[in-house]
């Protein structure tokens, strides 16, 4: 697989705690290894704020809708989350400063922020939640990541920035993920490629070979 000596970003507006998200990174993954020279702009929507009150029958039967569709399973860790009220507004901050400050981190941080929520049943609610994926990935965040139950400036910001680009793709649905190609914008149909990641690799050379 070749990159063209083009212009191509790749858009993915998610959100760290929804399921849905967390089985389409493994597509971000998969592309940004084979493609490493498209830039990633990896959007936290902070869907989750805490407020969301779906019962536990609908949580039960989204998990296992994802778990048939990706041909995953998830963690007794994070079933154990299913009857409590999601808050991802810590990790929305966390991630948009990384993908300020610190782009080339911005995928490890959200798959080890995804790994500790799905596998390890970490709520990542708290600034000690981060400890050692901070650690680990030896970042400094500024202390206004961490208030509690609050957007930072650069998050609701960024916010902005997703309304605009969910007018032009006409849906508000989390996750979406977005070929850019010169001034061309694609919607990769991410529901194609969740039982085979890899599978997704065709689909944007097939994009991106209409440039060249």
């Amino acid at each position: 697989m070749t990159t063209p000596n083009i212009s191509a970003q790749l858009f993915f507006l998610y959100d760290s705690h929804c399921p849905w998200s967390y089985v389409a990174t493994k597509l971000v993954n998969e592309i940004h290894n084979v493609f490493p020279q498209i830039t990633l702009n990896l959007w936290h929507t902070a869907f989750f704020d805490g407020k969301t009150n779906d019962s536990s029958r609908r949580k039960v039967n989204e998990i296992k809708e994802v778990e048939r569709l990706a041909n995953i399973q998830f963690s007794q860790n994070y079933q154990q989350l299913l009857l409590e009220s999601k808050n991802s507004i810590l990790s929305a901050n966390l991630m948009t400063w990384a993908q300020n400050k610190t782009p080339d981190l911005v995928l490890p941080l959200l798959n080890a922020l995804q790994e500790a929520h799905f596998e390890q049943g970490n709520q990542l609610t708290s600034a000690t939640d981060f400890d050692t994926i901070i650690s680990t990935l030896k970042l400094s965040p500024p202390a206004k990541v961490f208030k509690h139950d609050k957007l930072s400036k650069d998050a609701m910001i960024q916010l902005e920035e997703i309304f605009a680009l969910q007018e032009i793709i006409n849906t508000q649905a989390i996750p979406a993920l977005l070929l850019a190609v010169e001034d061309q914008l694609i919607l990769l149909n991410h529901n194609f490629y969740l039982s085979e990641p890899k599978a997704i690799i065709e689909a944007v050379q097939l994009e991106l070979n209409k440039y060249t």
